[in-house]
């Protein structure tokens, strides 16, 4: 059996940067608005499908 060594800090221990394309729909606020708008239709849907 190997033994593994862990190592703290490494490279792998951090999470990968957002791309140039990511870090624009994260800042474009009419696709913020867009996104708002869908997740509170979803949110309405399952509260009024419960209530029935």
């Amino acid at each position: 059996m190997k033994n593994k060594n862990i190592q703290a800090y490494t490279d792998e221990s951090y999470p990968p940067f957002p791309t140039r394309s990511t870090l624009f729909w994260r800042r474009f606020m009419p696709w913020q608005f867009f996104r708002f708008i869908v997740l509170n239709l979803k949110i309405i849907r399952i509260v009024v499908g419960g209530h029935s």
